[in-house]
């Protein structure tokens, strides 16, 4: 009976230190980039960690609302991906820890700009600028104009051709909504959303989904970061990569470790390998065409040549904040939004 009972005894002990181990090995992962390269990312990890990955994708404004709604009982551990505003507001509302990366020596200086525009509390992993794409042939056979500028898409003869996602879900339509207000100014800015509007034929929730769409000929132009368009091209679709003429905006796609994180060593280890250029390199294998914060990273020769893009100022610290941010989502939502199409 004796040797029973200590049989039993070290079989618990066994079974409850690997239980123990099995929950320290394990990363919840926020992701806001493409599904294919969240996936990726996952896989990656897994196989050069042992690290279990549970891994949710949405846009950078449904994370970060899920974020801020879970503060009081954080339930994830890192968030990687999505436009860098909304990682800055994350920031400046406590919901994101400071880490410090021993990788930060091998970034562009725009990725640590990022980080200590927010007290390192989120970092830059890539790069990418505004534009839009549209479908080639449905532009020829609606007899359409090819668009070169931003207030070409003004036109009405593009009624009910355009899409861009909703700017309260999607940080693609945030950066939109922001680079007009800095191109054009706050009052011409929102007049143009406003005459936008009119040629909107819907608000998705994703911001790239405007030119998948467009990619499957249900929508003619899609305003997306441009290295979105470049990837449905690349893909075999019908479209046709649009820089505007009067400059556009652009993103810091970032990262951060949520505030409270359960398992914080394991975001930690998951933070230093994404900024590794083994792990950046994995963009190209799903065709992702940002430019990577990694000076070595690879980068593929069909990426848009940011240093031909005419890029305004971005004013990343003004228009991440949460103030800004909020007072231009609910300016939208009052005066552009709700009008008539």
């Amino acid at each position: 009976m004796k040797r029973i009972v200590s049989l039993i005894g070290a079989l618990l002990f066994v079974t409850v230190s690997s239980i123990g181990a099995a929950s320290a090995d394990k990363l919840t992962y926020y992701c806001s980039a493409e599904e294919d390269w969240c996936q990726l990312m996952a896989r990656s990890f897994e196989d050069a960690t042992g690290i279990d990955v549970n891994m949710t994708r949405k846009s950078s404004g449904e994370t970060f609302a899920q974020i801020r709604a879970e503060s009081s009982n954080p339930k994830g551990d890192v968030w990687w991906g999505g436009t860098g505003d909304p990682h800055l507001q994350a920031a400046e509302e406590d919901l994101t820890e400071v880490y410090v990366s021993p990788m930060r020596d091998q970034l562009h200086p725009w990725a640590i700009s990022q980080a200590e525009s927010a007290d390192n509390k989120t970092i830059g992993i890539y790069s990418g600028a505004l534009g839009y794409g549209y479908n080639t042939d449905l532009l020829a056979a609606n007899n359409l104009p090819e668009p070169a500028c931003w207030k070409d898409l003004l036109k009405p003869e593009y009624k009910g051709h355009v899409q861009m996602a909703n700017p309260n879900s999607s940080g693609t339509a945030y950066t939109t909504l922001a680079s007009m207000v800095q191109l054009f100014g706050e009052d011409e800015g929102f007049e143009f959303m406003k005459a936008l509007h009119k040629n909107i034929n819907q608000y998705t929730k994703s911001g790239s989904a405007p030119i998948k769409a467009a990619g499957r000929g249900e929508s003619t132009i899609g305003i997306v970061f441009m290295h979105d368009a470049v990837k449905q091209a690349v893909n075999g679709f019908p479209i046709k990569v649009v820089a505007p003429c009067e400059g556009t905006g652009y993103e810091i796609g970032s990262m951060s470790i949520i505030k409270g994180a359960r398992n914080l060593e394991e975001a930690k280890k998951f933070y230093d390998w994404a900024l590794s250029a083994e792990a950046q390199n994995l963009a190209l294998q799903v065709n992702s065409f940002q430019i990577m914060s990694n000076v070595d990273a690879m980068s593929s020769d069909s990426a848009p040549d940011m240093s031909m893009i005419k890029l305004i100022d971005y004013d990343f610290l003004k228009y991440g904040s949460s103030a800004e941010r909020k007072r231009l989502l609910q300016k939208w939502d009052e005066e552009v939004s709700t009008l008539p199409q």
